[in-house]
C-alpha cells in the first residue's frame, strides 16, 4: 500500500464510521420488539394481529422501500437519499415514542422501515465513492456487512436495558437521539455526488403500488386467523390487484425499480427465492426466540436478549469470515450448506420446554447462527453475480425486497399462531404454537433449499447434454 493510499484510507475512515454506525442503528430498530413486545402489551393490551403487525411493520417497510431507495441514489445521489433516510428514522422514531395508541406505533414501524431502506440501499454505493482500490473496497464492505450482524445482536440488549429506565418508549428516544447524531456528522463528513448528471424520472407509481400490494397480501393474511372473512377477501383482492398493476407499471416503465427480465436468469430466481425463504425462515423464528423464552420460560428480558446473542452475534462473525473460506467452495455450494445448517438449528429448537434452560436452546443458536452468517454473505454474491454488471445495485436491492418481505410474512405467521396457543391453551398451547412454528418456518426453508437446487440441477444436466 502506498502512502497516498494510506492516507485515503486514514482520511475515509471516519466517513466508513458514520455508514457502518448508521447500518448497525437500522438493525437495532428492526430487534426493538424483540424485547419489548410484552411491555408494548401491557401499555395498549394489543390483539394477536396487532403484535404481529408491530412485529413485521418495519420489516415490511424496508422491502417496500429499498427499490425506490436505491433508484434515488442512483439518480439524486447516494448522500442526499441516505441523509434523507435518517431524517425519516428521526421523524418516525419521535412518532413512535409518542405513539398514543397500538395503531400509530405500527404506522412509525412502517415508516422506519422506509427511513432503514434507504439507509441499507445507499451504504454500499457511499463506500464506493470512499475508496478507490478493490482491496479498500472488500475490506470496507466487510465491515459493512460486520456492522448488520452486530446491529441484530446489540439491538435487543440495548432495549432490554432502556426497559427499566423509560420502558419500551426509552428505545425509541435513543434511535431519535443516535439518528439526530448521524444526521450531523453524515452532512459533513459523506461524500457528495461527483457528477452532474441529468437524473432521470423516479418510478413513483411502481413503488407506491409494491408497497400497496405487499402490505393488503400481509394484512390479509393477519386478519385470516384474527378478523372476519370479508375483510380478508377484500384485503386480498387489493393486494393481487396492487401486485398486478405493479408487474405491469415495471414491463412499461422506462427506468423501472425492478427490471422483470432479471427473473429469466433461473440461478437470480433461485437466490431471491432462498432469500426470501431465509427471511420468512430461520430470521423470523429467530425474531420471535425472545418472546418464547420470556413468556415460556420465564427469561428476563435482558436474559432473553443476551442468549439470542448466541446466534446474532455468530452470523456476524461468519459474515465477516466467510472471505477467508476456500475459493474451492463454490457459493452454490456455501448456499445449500448453509440453509440445510440454519433448518437443523430451527429443528433443534423443538428441544425448548418451560422447565428448559438456556442450555437446551444455545446449540441450536450457535449452529443456526453459524449457518445464517454464511448464508447472508453467500446470497449477496450471488444476487450480483445473476444479473449485469449496470444491474448490479437492482439484484442487490432484489435480494434484500425478498428478505425482509419473508421475514414479515414468516413473523406475521409465527406472531399469530403463538398467541393463538397461548390464548387457548396457556403454557402448554404456546408451546404447540411454537412447534407450530417451528414446522411453518421449517418448510420455508425447506423452500429455499429447493429453489437454489432446481438452477443447479439444470446446469448439471445442461453440462452432461454437451
Amino acid at each position: 500500500m502506498t502512502a497516498d493510499q494510506s492516507a485515503a484510507g486514514a482520511s475515509s475512515a471516519p466517513a466508513l464510521l458514520v455508514i457502518a454506525l448508521a447500518t448497525l442503528l437500522s438493525l437495532v430498530v428492526f430487534t426493538l420488539p424483540l424485547t419489548t413486545i410484552i411491555a408494548i402489551g401491557e401499555t395498549f393490551a394489543i390483539s394477536a394481529g396487532e403484535q404481529a403487525w408491530i412485529m413485521s411493520g418495519m420489516p415490511l417497510g424496508a422491502a417496500a422501500g429499498l427499490l425506490g431507495a436505491g433508484a434515488l441514489g442512483d439518480n439524486y445521489g447516494y448522500k442526499r437519499t441516505f441523509q434523507g433516510g435518517l431524517v425519516v428514522l428521526f421523524g418516525s422514531s419521535i412518532l413512535g415514542a409518542l405513539a398514543p395508541d397500538a395503531f400509530v406505533l405500527i404506522v412509525a414501524r412502517v415508516l422506519q422501515g422506509i427511513g432503514c431502506a434507504a439507509v441499507t440501499a445507499c451504504g454500499l454505493g457511499l463506500i464506493g465513492r470512499l475508496y478507490d482500490s478493490s482491496h479498500d473496497k472488500a475490506r470496507a464492505a466487510a465491515i459493512w456487512a460486520a456492522s448488520l450482524g452486530a446491529g441484530v445482536a446489540i439491538g435487543p440488549i440495548v432495549a432490554a436495558l432502556l426497559l427499566p429506565i423509560g420502558g419500551w418508549r426509552s428505545s425509541h428516544w435513543m434511535v431519535v437521539i443516535a439518528t439526530a447524531l448521524l444526521v450531523l456528522l453524515g452532512h459533513q463528513l459523506l461524500p457528495g455526488r461527483p457528477d452532474k448528471r441529468a437524473a432521470r424520472p423516479i418510478d413513483v407509481p411502481g413503488s407506491i403500488l409494491l408497497f400497496i400490494g405487499m402490505s393488503c397480501l400481509l394484512a390479509s393474511l393477519t386478519e385470516l386467523r384474527v378478523g372476519a372473512y370479508v375483510i380478508v377477501g377484500i384485503l386480498a383482492v387489493i393486494g393481487v390487484v396492487g401486485t398486478a398493476l405493479f408487474i405491469r407499471t415495471e414491463l412499461r416503465s422506462s427506468n423501472p425499480i425492478l427490471q422483470l427480465g432479471l427473473f429469466k436468469d433461473a440461478g437470480f430466481v433461485g437466490a431471491t427465492v432462498a432469500a426470501f425463504a431465509s427471511g420468512a425462515g430461520i430470521l423470523s423464528l429467530m425474531t420471535l426466540t425472545p418472546v418464547m423464552l420470556e413468556q415460556g420460560i420465564g427469561f428476563s428480558p435482558f436474559k432473553a436478549a443476551l442468549v439470542l446473542t448466541a446466534w446474532s452475534a455468530m452470523t456476524a462473525v461468519a459474515a465477516f469470515l466467510t472471505r477467508y473460506l476456500p475459493r474451492s467452495l463454490t457459493p452454490g455450494l456455501l448456499l445449500s450448506v448453509s440453509i440445510t445448517g440454519c433448518l437443523i438449528g430451527q429443528l433443534s429448537l423443538l428441544f425448548m420446554a418451560p422447565d428448559a434452560g438456556y442450555v437446551a436452546v444455545l446449540p441450536g443458536l450457535f449452529v443456526a447462527g453459524i449457518s445464517n452468517g454464511v448464508l447472508n454473505a453467500s446470497l449477496g454474491h450471488q444476487a450480483v453475480h445473476h444479473v449485469p454488471v449496470e444491474r448490479s445495485a437492482m439484484g442487490s436491492a432484489a435480494n434484500n425486497t425478498a428478505r425482509y418481505l419473508g421475514s414479515s410474512v414468516g413473523i406475521t405467521i409465527i406472531a399469530i399462531v403463538i398467541a393463538n396457543g397461548a390464548e387457548h391453551g396457556g403454557t402448554a398451547g404456546l408451546f404447540e404454537g411454537w412447534r407450530q412454528a417451528i414446522a411453518i418456518t421449517g418448510g420455508f426453508t425447506v423452500l429455499g433449499l429447493i429453489a437454489l437446487w432446481i438452477p443447479m440441477g439444470r446446469r448439471r444436466f445442461m453440462n452432461r447434454a454437451h
